[in-house]
């Protein structure tokens, strides 16, 4: 745990006008809920704020308040960068490396204004000038409520920071049932609660909005698609990009999908690999004490949590699943 004092937070607020916020490439539920509340309660602060992300993410975010507001740094450069050089601090959210950040991450490193990292993942780089980082926070949603009461800003919670903090804390835990969720996750769930969201609500707008062909495609990765490694405890799956444009992919349409093999009894480790930009991208899962982040930093240019990291290869398909084969039997 790393955590610099409230007193340094609010000397730096109090004299920081133009905010941005960042967070990470191919952002998900955790990386736009905790950057929307934390816009949202910005401006009831009086500030003026921006969140810029790398890319594009799933639809079904495009509902969480403030998402009309979102510079989407890969389709304009140039206004992204003219407000991270204008900015009098920067937050960077549920990320802790630049290279996460693919080529925004080269601007912000050349960037003057000061750095407050607010995070969940493990091993953060030593890029910030204050940190709110906690590994055993169940997201970084859970880290800016903490941020927001430290502050003694609680009374400025309203329903629509409490949705996109719903939103992370729901969508980083599978709906709760991730071993990350402790006594202290429904605390905050109930503090939430009192602003009159509605769970069942938030829950439809990111799980009840498939499309036709992304459901097509999650019956064919499952039927087709889904592979064990003999002998050990280990199922993934692996997708071509050709497979991917036969559905109509759209970003986020395999959201979720490496945690399917969980349900297979006795499975520890699973794992997703899939063509993209010219990339193969990877994600792990794992139970226990498997330590997925340490085996992806070590092989597969990634990192994360414990029991759920990323990493990318340029290797071929193949050639990186056979990697993966051969290096996930020494987790045995």
């Amino acid at each position: 745990m790393q955590k610099d004092g409230f007193r340094k937070f609010k000397k730096l607020l109090k004299t920081s006008e133009k905010i941005a916020i960042v967070t990470h490439w191919s952002p998900d539920g955790d990386a736009m809920g905790s950057s929307l509340a934390l816009y949202l309660f910005l401006q009831k602060m009086g500030k003026k704020v921006n969140v810029i992300v790398p890319n594009a993410y799933p639809e079904f975010l495009n509902w969480l308040p403030g998402n009309k507001q979102v510079i989407n740094f890969q389709e304009n450069e140039l206004k992204g960068a003219k407000i991270l050089n204008a900015a009098d601090v920067i937050f960077t959210l549920d990320f802790n490396s630049y290279k996460r950040l693919e080529k925004l991450g080269t601007l912000l490193e050349k960037t003057e204004a000061p750095k407050i990292l607010i995070d969940h993942h493990q091993q953060p780089d030593n890029y910030a000038t204050l940190y709110f980082h906690d590994v055993e926070a169940c997201s970084t949603c859970e880290l800016i409520y903490d941020f927001i009461v430290g502050l003694g800003e609680k009374k400025l919670l309203d329903k629509k920071i409490a949705a996109c903090l719903y939103t992370g804390l729901m969508t980083d835990t599978g709906s709760f049932r991730y071993s990350s969720v402790t006594y202290k996750t429904h605390l905050i769930l109930s503090e939430l609660l009192k602003t009159g969201i509605v769970p069942s609500d938030i829950h439809s707008a990111v799980y009840d909005s498939y499309s036709f062909n992304r459901l097509k495609l999650l019956g064919f990765a499952l039927n087709e698609k889904l592979k064990l490694v003999e002998g050990y405890p280990v199922a993934y799956f692996t997708l071509t990009e050709k497979e991917l444009d036969t559905f109509t992919y759209q970003k986020g349409d395999i959201e979720g999908l490496v945690n399917y093999p969980f349900s297979v009894k006795g499975i520890k480790v699973c794992a997703l690999f899939n063509e993209s930009e010219g990339l193969i991208k990877i994600s792990f899962r794992s139970k226990g004490k498997i330590d997925m982040n340490a085996f992806s930093r070590s092989h597969f240019s990634g990192g994360g949590h414990i029991n759920a990291a990323g990493g990318k290869s340029k290797e071929s398909l193949e050639a990186t699943e056979n990697k993966f084969v051969e290096l996930v039997k020494k987790l045995f």
